[in-house]
């Protein structure tokens, strides 16, 4: 093995580096027999690259750690939300009347029918509880747009 190693060294060889396609003479490379210790430059590299992907290793689990904190914490505020969301009709400051709302909840939150418990329907509202820097979803942008441009209908079927 020393010797094809030798002979590598002397023929005045080029080869190509398989990440950056550089090119270079095998006799600038530090070529060892790799069933012998490795020689302390090696072994140097070695330890390097072994510390770098101990390193990416930590920070990847980092990254995982507080994507899954993160999606825990995003899972039970939405949780929360959605608990909420049934008993804002009967909060204060709700601004309609209890019995004048019905649950929708998907696409939006509900459907108010102003004045109903007083028989008298002065108009519709649909109505999206969002809390915190929660926004509307596409859909539910779809929706108030129809409604603005007034594409809203009452349909006997």
């Amino acid at each position: 093995m020393e010797d094809f190693i030798k002979s590598l060294r002397s023929e005045n060889l080029i080869a190509e580096c398989p990440l950056c396609d550089g090119e270079f003479k095998l006799s600038d490379a530090l070529l060892f027999d790799g069933t012998q210790p490795f020689p302390e430059e090696a072994g140097l590299r070695r330890d390097e690259y072994e510390q770098e992907l101990k390193d990416r290793k930590a920070d990847l689990d980092r990254k995982i750690r507080l994507a899954t904190d993160r999606a825990a914490i995003t899972a039970e505020a939405v949780s929360i939300g959605k608990m909420v969301e049934h008993l804002t009709p009967i909060l204060d400051g709700f601004g309609f009347h209890p019995t004048d709302c019905r649950p929708l909840f998907e696409p939006v939150d509900f459907l108010v029918f102003n004045g109903l418990s007083a028989a008298k329907v002065n108009k519709l509202s649909f109505v999206e509880v969002k809390t915190g820097g929660a926004r509307l979803n596409a859909p539910q942008k779809l929706i108030r747009d129809a409604i603005g441009d007034g594409r809203v209908f009452f349909e006997e079927v």
